[in-house]
């Protein structure tokens, strides 16, 4: 940071079951493009948006977040989402944030286009619209999903950053399902996520208990 300007801050909140390079890549091109100066993952405990889906336990997703982080400078983890009483809700975390750090920070959130298509579902969705500098992650054919989104929130692709990124299509879904399936997930995931994954034997299906 030159000077007394005010830091850039990226929040990017999420599940992150797992983490992967799709992850690291929209946070890495986020920093690139709007000069970030730090970019917090911040691992949802309880996330709101997933009802009823089995998730791996919340210490296990936070140490495939911190192996994933480590040794980039300009990445960290948060724990800001890290209470299990209450659902984890993205509106709440960005206005705590504004007002503790009210002049002393400026925020960007990050999101995923599949994030954005379900926006319309989150807590407060128009207050985030409103009030918070949004970050996308764009890719080729989703022109259905902003057709839906600006049809819910008119305008708003005037008022979120657009971040192009290498030909990377990954989700926590789609591994999850490859594993599943007997399929390497090497090189989806850094290769420290990849061993954990193998060590603790994440996401092998167990009887009775089916995967989304």
């Amino acid at each position: 940071m030159a000077g007394n300007a005010i830091p850039r801050l990226g929040v990017f909140g999420g599940t992150f079951d797992p983490v992967h390079v799709g992850h690291l890549l929209l946070a890495q091109e986020a920093a690139l493009h709007l000069s970030l100066d730090q970019t917090w993952f911040v691992p949802a405990n309880y996330p709101p948006h997933k009802p009823g889906q089995v998730q791996t336990p919340f210490a296990d997703r936070l140490a495939m977040v911190e192996l994933a982080v480590a040794g980039n400078p300009a990445f960290s983890v948060s724990l800001l989402n890290a209470d299990d009483a209450t659902p984890n809700y993205s509106a709440d975390l960005m206005a705590m944030l504004q007002a503790e750090l009210c002049g002393q920070a400026s925020f960007y959130f990050l999101m995923g286009m599949d994030s954005l298509r379900d926006l319309h579902t989150w807590h407060k969705p128009d207050w985030l619209v409103q009030n918070c500098e949004l970050v996308v992650l764009n890719r080729p054919g989703v022109e259905e999903i902003w057709i839906a989104v600006e049809a819910r929130f008119p305008g708003i692709q005037d008022r979120i950053h657009l971040v192009e990124m290498p030909g990377v299509d990954l989700s926590g879904t789609n591994i999850r399902a490859r594993i599943d399936a007997g399929e390497p997930i090497r090189y989806l995931v850094p290769q420290s996520v990849h061993d954990y994954i193998e060590e603790y034997s994440l996401y092998v299906p167990k009887i009775g208990n089916s995967r989304p």
